[in-house]
């Protein structure tokens, strides 16, 4: 059994940066480091008040410590690392670019007066997860071990269960909306023979590359894709 050292080790870079970005600035919240409204999503600020770190600093932000930050935390953990791992596996670039692109929708969305909110982190796990069910549709899930169902609905399931637990509905359906809009333009439309007007910016490539972030291999184009990825054989269990 490895060791919590050798699991972060062994972490896909993307995932484990973001993963460790929450948890950071949870952190740092918590103990009065960071006021919250500091990093904060104000459209105002951060556009007539140049206070542009607020674009990118509120998807850092995941919640105080409670249950459900730690429910996120492990989403990423999971549903980040398997797909960086496993539909993106040597693909950081593409990887990185789905993250980019799910946060600059969430910011154009978030516009939006029902959808408005301080901070974006759990709308971009959201996304995350929604994309994972689609490149894992027939993956079993079992919540909390009282429900299995099918990894397509996992999304939905999770959705209803922040609502009867008293959380609001307009962060969760934000990321859905975000990771369908990704999936769409990335892997249906171009499956009914449209474009993919999503492939990676060669400038992200370079990044990646000039950075010699993830797998050390040759860059490789974003694969045509003929169907989501079919998840066969395994079986999760969501920890609760």
């Amino acid at each position: 059994m490895s060791s919590p050292a050798e699991f972060y080790k062994s972490l896909p870079p993307i995932s484990k940066a973001y993963g460790t970005a929450c948890l950071l600035t949870t952190i740092a919240c918590q103990i009065g480091l960071i006021h919250p409204g500091h990093i904060a999503l104000y459209l105002e600020l951060a556009i007539f008040h140049l206070q542009v770190w607020r674009l990118i600093t509120n998807f850092f932000f995941l919640g105080k410590f409670s249950i459900n930050f730690g429910i996120r935390l492990l989403m990423i953990a999971r549903y980040g690392v398997q797909l960086e791992n496993g539909p993106f596996e040597r693909r950081t670039a593409d990887f990185l670019w789905m993250m980019i692109f799910g946060a600059l929708s969430l910011l154009v969305l978030s516009a939006i007066p029902f959808f408005r909110s301080s901070f974006l982190g759990v709308s971009l796990v959201f996304m995350l997860l929604y994309v994972w069910s689609r490149e894992h549709p027939n993956a079993t899930i079992n919540i909390y071990g009282l429900v299995s169902l099918k990894a397509f609905y996992l999304p939905w399931a999770m959705l209803c269960l922040d609502v009867i637990f008293g959380s609001p509905i307009a962060p969760d359906l934000l990321g859905i909306i975000a990771g369908h809009l990704y999936y769409f333009l990335s892997v249906l439309h171009p499956i009914a023979g449209g474009k993919n007007i999503l492939k990676t910016p060669v400038l992200i490539q370079k990044l990646v590359a000039r950075w010699r972030i993830g797998a050390p291999t040759n860059y490789n184009p974003q694969p045509e894709r003929t169907t989501g990825g079919a998840f066969r054989g395994r079986s999760h269990r969501l920890a609760g």
